[in-house]
């Protein structure tokens, strides 16, 4: 019985460390849409944002502390949301389109410049837990939630932030304005243009956070294509969660579960009727569950914001 309860322990506790970089690009993503802009780009930004923070406190890099190295990989993010603002705002691109282009942009950049300047694998310490004074000793709870490091709590302190501001500020109020109705807003003197510039700035400082919590406060390494996806699922994230803050870290730790399945099923022997279970099918759990999400998100078209995807441009309805 012991046994069982400190495996279940771990796993919690691994389920919110390892939903990280999920929650810190699905909350961006959320703001971007809920902005009325769809960004598909989340994937590039964050392997930007990966490689820029594990290059940025490696010993063979620039060797500075690990949290200059996640507001580098801001910084990152935010250039390259600012350069999506401009295709996606100031020149109207299909927005679809030009998000795959910038996931692919950074996937390029992010390999060249891991071969060019690091030209192997590069290997940096990250973040160490922080242990809670008083709650860390509560037992079961105080390992699961108590003794993380500081990229986990930033994360999930984001959420009521993110609720908070969506709803209680007039920022939040002009970003769902100008995800609903554009024109209206405009006609409140509701800057939509500024908004969405702002909205994809944040979003992807946010998605080069999320990058940087994968190489600093997961892996302690980069590899190319190391997101494997996970900035696409932080977007199907933000349907499965109806575009609520709450729902999105819910899904977070959903996603969480089934990426670790694969890790849990070799070091505990999970079995089926006494067989091992493949870990290439539990490799594609992940992708299964963004499928079933996306079917999932089409019953919840009544929440989605009335102008995400549609380029506003003045004087026209």
């Amino acid at each position: 019985m012991n046994d069982i309860l400190a495996i279940f322990i771990e796993a919690a506790a691994l389920t919110l460390l390892y939903s990280t970089p999920y929650l810190y690009a699905a909350i961006g993503e959320l703001f971007v849409q809920r902005s009325g802009v769809l960004n598909l780009g989340v994937e590039g930004m964050m392997l930007m944002g990966a490689f820029t923070a594990i290059y940025a406190i490696s010993p063979d890099g620039l060797g500075f502390h690990p949290l200059v190295g996640v507001l580098f990989a801001a910084a990152v993010g935010a250039l390259m949301g600012l350069a999506a603002a401009v295709v996606n705002v100031t020149f109207q691109a299909e927005q679809g389109i030009s998000g795959i282009g910038f996931s692919l942009f950074g996937l390029g950049l992010s390999s060249l410049l891991f071969k060019v300047l690091a030209g192997g694998v590069i290997v940096a310490r990250g973040f160490d837990p922080i242990f809670i004074p008083v709650l860390s000793d509560i037992p079961i709870v105080g390992r699961i939630l108590f003794q993380q490091n500081v990229m986990v709590y930033a994360a999930f302190a984001l959420v009521p932030i993110s609720v908070w501001v969506l709803n209680r500020t007039r920022w939040g109020l002009q970003i769902r304005a100008v995800g609903q109705n554009p024109a209206a807003a405009d006609t409140m003197g509701v800057n939509v243009v500024r908004v969405r510039y702002m909205t994809l700035i944040l979003g992807g400082a946010l998605a080069g956070i999320a990058g940087a919590a994968l190489s600093t406060a997961l892996t302690g390494i980069f590899q190319e294509n190391m997101t494997e996806g996970k900035g696409f699922i932080a977007v199907a994230l933000v349907y499965f969660g109806g575009w609520s803050p709450w729902r999105v870290m819910g899904g977070a730790l959903l996603f969480s579960v089934a990426n670790n399945l694969q890790i849990w099923a070799q070091i505990y022997d999970l079995r089926i009727a006494g067989t091992p279970i493949p870990p290439n099918l539990l490799i594609m759990v992940p992708y299964i569950l963004t499928i079933a999400v996306l079917i999932f998100a089409r019953q919840r078209r009544r929440l989605e914001p009335a102008a995400l995807t549609k380029p506003f441009q003045r004087g026209e309805n």
